[in-house]
């Protein structure tokens, strides 16, 4: 797929990189490792999503294959940590 104007494809981007920005932001502030494990799944996903809208403004499939190794990866991180969590909440449950 081609857009056919690529300078929407640079603005979309930069908006990309600003939300990236932000969700740095709320990685560095937490409070709580909950908060930060969900804008780390955040900061991935937005990589995603620039790593495949350039793949579309520059013809190149490698960067699709990108994407889909950081999605993969990032979904295996999140269950990690979510079952780390339900073990976490079980403990707390028994004492």
């Amino acid at each position: 797929m081609m857009l056919e104007i690529p300078e929407i494809g640079y603005v979309m981007l930069a908006l990309l990189a600003l939300a990236m920005l932000l969700a740095f932001v709320r990685l560095a502030r937490g409070p709580s490792l909950t908060d930060r494990v969900v804008a780390v799944d955040l900061i991935t996903t937005i990589g995603v999503a620039m790593s495949a809208l350039y793949a579309m403004l520059h013809h190149s499939r490698v960067f699709l294959d990108v994407a889909i190794l950081i999605a993969l990866i990032t979904f295996v991180g999140t269950i990690a940590f979510a079952r780390y969590i339900e073990a976490k909440g079980m403990k707390r449950d028994a004492s």
